[in-house]
């Protein structure tokens, strides 16, 4: 039945949303997207098979979902032939129908033109279809505006909530547009209704554009300035992406930051679900600018990709990228996922073929690695999308230590089929070895505890972790500092309607996320309501990380889904002392109204505090957007940046827990991190920033490597500075970094 309601609404998405598309230049071009590069046959055999796999994929995308030109050119065919005699009603609703599929291919003209068509023929009898062109048609225009405006003049305000300075529209066609039939709109619909209050949230937005809200706003209609969350008491972000030359613009995809060339710099690895959208390797140049480096770095031809992730699968000290793809796409989505082995020379090699990980392809966006069997490497769980008569279970690759990998799901117990949206690993019942939460969009989620011999079982319902029901990201960390993992789970069920009726102060109807305290003895306890987190979220990519340095985890939700109208901010919750989290959005900058994918919380520029780069745009052709980098103005805390070294456990000390013990003016307190990436949807580096708050040192760090059960210590360890610790060995090494400005050489 699960598989039935996921097939609908997959279904539901691409023929309700309406997703447009103009060129950024402003008009409607062909497809700006560069064709696909032929392999180099001088790349090892298994490179070159991978390049020529992904471009036979991206000249045969016609059919795909979202990203396909075959419905849009069917229906142009069904409306040239209806006989002039037709009905009005029917020729109406292809126009309608035409209108959509255009936008989702990224003719807008057009399709605004459709769209009209389809708004002046229809009868006022056909209520529901007068009522979808309305609104669609108010979309496209509200697009238009987008595109325009954000797109084409993008800076550091641009669709930035609540719209003001450089966000307010230069070319206000659309936006004026948009405000008509939203308007109408309502005036028909109830007020209750999801469509009048999905109208009322973008009516409110368009007058933004305008720089004419609130005051101009009818007041039945407005949504109070005060709902949006103040703009004061909490510094802001500014978005420094364009003048760094990383405001890649895109459709929806990945982002990792990490030291790729070993020179202790960040650097920054994205990609983008589009078949002919290639990955990027931005090198840190270590003076507060980067290089694109992607044909250097051997990356050319290897195109597409939802989610990276990364390791160091071959233990040889550096970071390799596993790329996961096919995600949403449901049969269309049998696309092989990348394993790029780095060559420790700023190059990449595509070794999927070659390590037993390209034997079968199956859609997907979500993986994670731990030595699950704790023998010293790392080991992949890749958890796959099945819908109703295309079954794809789950992946469990135990590394065989030879650089090729033997998948083990069916005998551990997790070949699961399901439609998998995130998976995260975690020693939750601190038995030393990792286990496992699988998140299922419309399903019941999975806890799989670590059995110790190589099996799973599936502990979720006894521990009372099933939800909630339309899950998405997820993770494990200690959000309260008191040494025992908690666990995040995402609701992605919060669009527009259900924001205004929270701004409204109207009565709940959609399912708040999941925060799950761990108790210490196994078990959890359900805190999401009462820590601040019963808030309509729709969250795709996100991740955690200290951005105050006060010793507390916070955390980034990129927000939105394919649909045009989910125009929403992207939420920064602050952690207010292990106790509660606060909507900070708004204050901090960071409410941005474009899709929201990849998130990395990493210190770009060396200076002790954690930016925050997000990975930006969404499903359809029309829907690009400008990724951004918001760089962190300071909070006056101090930190202690840890990386681990492994030597019997894996070289990247994934699953290494550090605890820091120091005394400042808050008292005595302690700080834990487990060594990982983070969230489900994103990458941060494998480094640790500890925040340390008002102490200038750490008394006591404790390093616990699983493998062994040892527990590594050191003593008096200054703080605001890096260091680097080596499994066995005393004692540590300062790592001497450039502390630079970002854009400035």
């Amino acid at each position: 039945m699960n598989e039935i309601r996921r097939g609908a609404f997959l279904l539901c998405i691409v023929g309700v949303t309406a997703a447009l598309f103009v060129a950024c230049s402003g008009g409607d071009t062909g497809d700006p997207r560069p064709a696909p590069e032929r392999a180099d046959t001088q790349r090892p055999a298994g490179h070159v098979r991978m390049v020529n796999e992904l471009r036979r994929i991206s000249e045969n995308m016609d059919s795909f979902p979202y990203l396909g030109s075959g419905l849009a050119d069917r229906l142009t065919r069904r409306l040239a032939e209806l006989p002039a005699g037709a009905p009005a009603e029917e020729r109406a609703k292809l126009h309608l129908a035409l209108g959509e599929a255009q936008m989702n291919q990224g003719l807008l003209r057009p399709a605004i033109d459709n769209l009209t068509q389809a708004y002046r023929q229809l009868p006022d009898s056909s209520i529901e279809e007068l009522s979808q062109a309305t609104f669609k048609l108010a979309v496209a225009y509200m697009r238009l505006g987008e595109t325009q405006n954000c797109c084409k003049r993008n800076n550091p305000d641009s669709c930035i909530l609540p719209l003001r300075g450089g966000g307010v529209h230069t070319d206000q066609e659309g936006s004026k547009n948009a405000i008509r039939h939203f308007f109408e709109l309502m005036n028909n619909t109830p007020p209750d209704s999801d469509m009048h209050l999905a109208a009322r949230w973008l009516f409110n937005v368009m007058y933004m554009t305008l720089d004419k809200y609130p005051d101009s706003v009818p007041e039945r209609l407005l949504i109070p300035p005060d709902a949006l969350g103040s703009d004061s008491g909490f510094p802001r972000f500014n978005n420094v992406s364009k003048k760094l030359g990383l405001d890649t613009f895109n459709l929806s995809g990945g982002a990792i930051v990490d030291d790729f060339d070993g020179d202790d710099d960040l650097d920054l690895v994205t990609s983008t679900w589009d078949p002919r959208g290639p990955i990027h390797f931005f090198r840190n140049n270590g003076n507060g600018t980067f290089a694109d480096e992607t044909g250097a770095a051997g990356l050319d031809g290897l195109y597409g990709g939802l989610n990276l992730k990364p390791t160091d699968y071959d233990n040889d000290g550096d970071l390799d990228v596993f790329v996961l793809r096919g995600a949403w796409l449901g049969s269309s989505g049998r696309i092989p996922n990348s394993l790029l082995r780095n060559n420790g020379d700023g190059t990449f090699t595509d070794v999927t073929f070659d390590s037993g990980l390209g034997d079968a392809h199956r859609a997907t966006q979500a993986g994670d690695w731990a030595d699950y069997d704790n023998d010293g490497d790392l080991d992949l769980f890749v958890g796959n999308e099945s819908t109703e008569g295309d079954d794809h279970p789950c992946q469990l690759f135990r590394n065989n230590g030879d650089g090729t990998f033997t998948d083990v799901a069916p005998e551990a117990g997790v070949d699961y089929v399901g439609y998998i949206k995130g998976v995260t690993w975690g020693d939750y019942d601190e038995d030393r070895d990792a286990d496992l939460f699988i998140s299922e969009y419309f399903g019941e989620n999975l806890l799989f505890r670590n059995n110790g011999d190589g099996t799973f079982t599936d502990v979720a319902p006894q521990l009372g972790v099933t939800r909630p029901h339309s899950s998405f990201p997820t993770w494990f960390w200690d959000y309260d500092n008191d040494g025992h993992l908690d666990l995040f789970v995402a609701s992605y069920t919060g669009r527009v309607q259900h924001i205004a009726r929270h701004y409204l102060g109207l009565e709940r109807n959609y399912e708040i996320a999941a925060l799950y305290r761990g108790d210490g003895r196994g078990g959890f306890v359900g805190v999401a309501e009462t820590s601040g987190l019963a808030v309509p979220m729709l969250p795709m990519g996100s991740n955690y990380g200290d951005i105050d340095n006060d010793g507390f985890l916070d955390f980034y939700l990129g927000t939105g889904d394919p649909s045009y109208w989910n125009l929403m901010p992207n939420l920064l919750f602050h952690n207010r002392g292990g106790q509660r989290f606060e909507d900070v959005s708004v204050a901090a900058g960071m409410s941005n109204l474009q899709k929201g994918h990849s998130v990395a919380f990493a210190d770009l520029d060396s200076d002790g505090d954690l930016d925050v780069f997000e990975q930006m745009g969404g499903a359809y052709p029309g829907d690009k957007y400008a990724d951004a980098l918001y760089e962190n103005p300071g909070f006056g805390n101090h930190r202690l940046t840890v990386q681990l070294v492994g030597t019997r456990s894996n070289r990247a000390a994934i699953g290494a827990r550090i605890h820091a013990r120091f005394e400042g003016p808050e008292g005595e307190r302690s700080v834990y991190r487990w060594v990982n990436s983070g969230g489900s949807f994103g990458g941060n580096p494998l480094r640790q920033t500890l925040g340390l708050g008002g102490a200038d040192r750490v008394e006591r760090l404790e390093i616990f490597w699983p493998m062994s059960g040892e527990t590594q210590v050191l003593e008096d360890v200054e703080a605001d500075r890096m260091i680097r610790v080596v499994e066995g060995e005393a004692g540590y090494t300062v790592v001497e970094l450039k502390r630079t400005r970002l854009g400035a050489e």
